[in-house]
């Protein structure tokens, strides 16, 4: 089974940084498309980074030049360092990733549960 685990959250001042970690496992799956989303109160879940399993990345307009997603194949882990945080950048921030069976061809999509982002003012 496959299962995404989120770390590296927290409270911290407007203009400091962060580095979210994905954890990924699963016996049997090879991760393709990773990517970071969030969820802020009130609204919903929306987009903020994603990467290919050839590093290949895109990002929303609100994390160009501040955020830089990155991951290590070999250890099944996604990163998404934060930089400049902004107070409008709280939100709880979840992995989401394609997960393709190994043999038999099939592409699941899975999430984690999520990590808390704070930004004071």
């Amino acid at each position: 089974q496959v299962q995404l685990v989120e770390s590296g959250g927290g409270l911290v001042q407007a203009g400091g940084s962060l580095t979210l970690t994905c954890a990924a496992s699963g016996s049997g799956f090879a991760f393709n498309t990773v990517g970071w989303h969030r969820q802020a109160p009130g609204k919903q879940r929306e987009l903020v980074a994603t990467i290919t399993r050839r590093g290949s990345t895109n990002y929303a307009n609100s994390a160009k030049v501040r955020f830089t997603i990155s991951r290590d194949n070999a250890n099944n882990m996604v990163y998404l360092r934060m930089n400049m945080l902004k107070p409008e950048d709280t939100a709880v921030y979840y992995c989401n990733a394609d997960a393709l069976a190994v043999g038999g061809g099939t592409l699941y999509n899975y999430w984690g549960q999520g990590t808390q982002v704070t930004v004071s003012s």
